[in-house]
């Protein structure tokens, strides 16, 4: 075919969009001015703008300005399970739509998002593995609930039992606690502990992921991360309980990850 042929048949094609476009944004605009089946109030009533507001986010997908939720990897990085659910809960990310069961997310803020989670070195992954980790280590930390004793008695005392009963033991020196930390933190810069090890905020270990090459390791190297990770937890967590605050660890290797 002609190149010139070619060129007019691609141009009619891109005026036959931009044509379809002007004839949906007329039937936008018949619509919130009032039609001819639209009298009096009703020609500006909040049904009319909803119409015209459905066939506007129609014409806004079709152009791509909105984004399905298996392609927000290209826009936030690497995402979690869900990671729709994840933005709007975590990140009160509002400007989504639902067509059908499935969402559809703003690209523009899906950008600025995507920007504001490169300024601040979020790997969204890693940020929901954080707090689920954090969330299961304060659960098993919590004391079990007591558990309430139905109305009455439904059971049999026995005669003669009582002062039998303990006091609470004397807190640890919070000094204890500091000297412990300042002990994990020594081990953690001298056997470069942070080459494995996350450290969020400054108080709360993570181990990375190394399960690939955990085969190529040093031996028992796995096993001495976990068991630092758990000792550092548990001591910020004590230090906590008795003084209202944790200790935040100040990283300072630049390569090490501190949020």
């Amino acid at each position: 075919m002609d190149a010139s042929v070619v060129l007019s048949v691609t141009v009619m094609d891109q005026q036959d969009i931009i044509f379809k476009e002007i004839q949906e944004l007329k039937s936008i605009l018949s619509i919130v001015i009032g039609t001819s089946d639209r009298v009096g109030e009703d020609q500006f009533s909040a049904e009319a703008v909803a119409d015209a507001a459905k066939i506007f986010k129609r014409m806004s997908v079709e152009r791509g300005d909105w984004v399905e939720e298996k392609a927000l990897g290209q826009y936030l990085g690497p995402c979690p399970f869900n990671a729709g659910k994840f933005i709007r809960k975590e990140f009160a990310f509002q400007n989504w739509i639902k067509r059908g069961h499935s969402y559809l997310y703003s690209k523009r803020d899906l950008i600025a998002l995507g920007q504001e989670l490169k300024a601040h070195n979020i790997d969204l992954k890693r940020y929901q593995e954080f707090l689920d980790d954090k969330a299961a280590f304060n659960k098993r930390a919590a004391k079990q609930p007591q558990q309430q004793l139905p109305k009455g008695k439904p059971y049999t005392f026995p005669k003669g039992i009582k002062n039998i009963t303990t006091s609470e033991i004397p807190k640890p020196d919070p000094a204890l606690f500091h000297q412990d930390l300042a002990r994990l933190m020594r081990a953690f810069r001298e056997e470069n502990l942070g080459a494995y090890v996350d450290l969020y905020k400054g108080t709360h270990a993570m181990l990375k992921h190394i399960y690939y090459f955990e085969k190529y390791l040093e031996p028992g190297l796995k096993r001495r991360c976990v068991k630092w990770c758990e000792e550092f937890n548990y001591a910020n967590h004590a230090l906590e309980l008795i003084t209202g605050k944790k200790r935040k660890f100040v990283v300072t290797d630049p390569s090490a990850i501190e949020l």
